[in-house]
């Protein structure tokens, strides 16, 4: 008797265990599609209905165990405004369908689509690149930006378009030498010049010529909240010029060094600096400087280890990438 009992509790015991197995595998296949998913959503830049801390929560507790798949997907669901949706084996590609994503944030202009989602995946809002484009373009974008309370910058402005959008927004800010125009937030919101500054660039140029491209970088740190100090005309040909400057410029979180010519002065400077040096050629030179190709080629050469380069005429890139620089020192401190 106890024989066949045991004989008849067997396979019920066989059959639980084996449906526990299969339970279980199905349980993290599950689990390991949702933490490929979320992989995947967070290498995504979308307008988050939910904290990213909240959802990374949400994902530890689900391939931890402590949260079910259902109610995974109802707080997701319910954070991004969806209908519900039911438990079950669907596909990974169904879980991760832009149907069921939130889209990033843009404008449409008749000639133009705007990133208003720029400021929160990268720091900082899109600047524009006026070249090129009609002041009607650029009055709709500027329009479109201050509606959308995003503090405008924008590059490469010729004179004439100057004009009609300091018209149009009399509190903006242009500079004729370095071709740019500053708002920031709201129509009647004069800049902030005297809003605290983060960290501390100093901006120097090789020649009196390469101004209107150190000008560039330095409004572009000035539009980022970076304090700057500017220091022209050391070039190598006359070395005791940038010896005298030094004590302006060790100390920086990063230097912007502006050349056109041979482009020597960045390895220079940064044989005096602990910190990046972002070398910006110019085209200004004779013939054989190649509309700035040989300042390129010098400046990419550089013996100096903490020289970085941009690209010609690029002041904005090289004001951007130290402005980028200073805030993280920032940050860290």
């Amino acid at each position: 008797m106890e024989t066949g009992v045991a004989g008849g509790e067997a396979p019920n015991s066989k059959h639980q265990i084996r449906n526990k197995s299969e339970a279980g595998k199905i349980e993290c296949s599950k689990r390991n599609r949702f933490s490929s998913a979320l992989a995947e959503l967070r290498r995504g830049s979308y307008d988050w209905g939910m904290d990213r801390v909240q959802l990374e929560s949400l994902a530890r507790q689900l391939t931890s165990g402590e949260l079910s798949v259902a109610a995974f997907l109802q707080a997701i669901a319910g954070e991004w405004g969806r209908e519900s949706i039911r438990d079950g084996d669907f596909p990974l590609a169904e879980t991760i369908s832009p149907n069921r994503l939130p889209t990033p944030s843009t404008a449409e202009l008749p000639d133009t689509t705007l990133d208003l989602d720029r400021a929160r995946r990268c720091g900082f809002p899109e600047v524009v690149f006026g070249e090129n484009k009609s002041a009607e373009t650029l009055l709709r974008i500027v329009d479109r930006l201050v509606q959308e309370q995003v503090r405008v910058f924008v590059t490469r402005v010729a004179a004439d378009k100057a004009e009609a959008l300091c018209q149009r927004f009399p509190a903006a800010q242009y500079n004729p030498v370095a071709r740019t125009f500053r708002l920031n937030r709201g129509a009647g919101v004069s800049p902030a010049e005297h809003a605290p500054k983060t960290g501390r660039v100093a901006v120097v140029t090789a020649g009196t010529s390469d101004v209107p491209v150190a000008e560039e970088a330095r409004e572009t740190l000035d539009w980022m909240g970076v304090e700057t100090v500017s220091i022209t005309d050391v070039g190598v040909a006359g070395p005791q010029r940038l010896l005298a400057k030094l004590p302006l410029i060790v100390g920086s979180d990063a230097v912007v060094v502006v050349a056109g010519m041979e482009g020597a002065l960045p390895s220079v400077v940064g044989g005096h600096v602990d910190c990046p040096v972002i070398a910006v050629p110019t085209s200004v030179g004779y013939g054989a400087n190649f509309g700035g190709i040989a300042a390129l080629l010098t400046m990419l050469n550089s013996c100096a280890a903490n020289v970085t380069v941009v690209n010609i005429d690029a002041g904005f890139k090289g004001g951007y990438i130290a402005g980028l620089i200073a805030h993280g020192k920032s940050k860290a401190k």
